[in-house]
């Protein structure tokens, strides 16, 4: 049977009203991804160092050779972008979600703390920031009951969201329900709207997240190449879903990574 089927359906021409409060058109989610920290690198154990969103993407130096300026991109991320989008956001009282990376957070246990003091929601992002694609199934569980643990260590709360490094495996979501203490995952792009699931016959939570409203693409070609550029798109992006929303509220996702926005 197969685990993940399809479903290009979803709700069609009449999505349902999420009820928004104050009979809000839109809902904002703002995510700060937190993995500075728990990337690939040769000190953790891994055969390369990391290749994925920095500064100069796509850059390696092969297998067992250690990537000081990729380590170091990162540490700017957790020592300096961190501490200025949490500035932002608290001066302005806007309320966001984080992406946070277990071994990030036990890391950095001034930014773990600084999370929690400032009452923001943690969804976990995995022990480490590393692919689960391949990963064996019973490998997967332990990784996810390590990460709620050192989640709920560092920040005083467990986390009630699941959300994968890019590529869930195929027992991700089912391994998700079957933890207990998950409320939703958002290893999903499929929507403008929060959506129900089946998951061993139980009801699944699935909150979409974003890969287009996101920072992420000033490393990924065809990208951004100024913040105007990124928050034009921003812009266009929320008035389409704004002007939809007075007949049909939505939800709209923006994602932000500490060592990108951050700076």
């Amino acid at each position: 049977m197969d685990q993940h089927p399809r479903d290009l359906v979803g709700y069609g021409a009449t999505p349902p009203d999420p009820k928004w409060p104050n009979g809000a058109r839109l809902a904002v989610q703002i995510v700060m991804n937190y993995e500075e920290g728990s990337e690939y690198a040769i000190p953790d154990g891994d055969a390369t160092s990391e290749t994925y969103l920095t500064e100069v993407p796509g850059a390696t130096l092969g297998p067992g050779t250690r990537d000081l300026i990729v380590e170091s991109v990162y540490q700017y991320g957790s020592r300096a972008g961190f501490w200025r989008l949490m500035r932002l956001f608290g001066e302005r009282d806007i309320p966001i979600t984080v992406f946070g990376a277990a071994l990030a957070l036990e890391r950095n246990p001034a930014g773990a703390a600084a999370i929690a003091a400032a009452g923001y929601e943690v969804c976990s992002h995995g022990w480490r920031w590393t692919g689960f694609q391949d990963t064996p199934e019973d490998e997967e569980r332990e990784q996810m009951r390590r990460a709620v643990a050192s989640i709920e260590r560092t920040t005083g709360t467990r986390p009630y969201g699941w959300y994968c490094r890019y590529a869930p495996s195929l027992n991700t979501r089912r391994l998700v329900v079957e933890e207990g203490g998950f409320l939703y995952d958002s290893d999903a792009y499929d929507d403008d709207l929060p959506y129900w699931t089946r998951v061993g016959g139980k009801p699944h939570l699935v909150i979409p997240y974003t890969l287009d409203n996101n920072d992420m693409k000033f490393s990924v070609a065809p990208g951004f190449t100024s913040g105007e550029g990124f928050f034009n798109y921003l812009k266009d992006a929320f008035d389409v879903l704004y002007r939809e929303g007075k007949t049909a509220p939505k939800m709209m996702s923006i994602g932000l990574h500490t060592r990108l926005a951050g700076r």
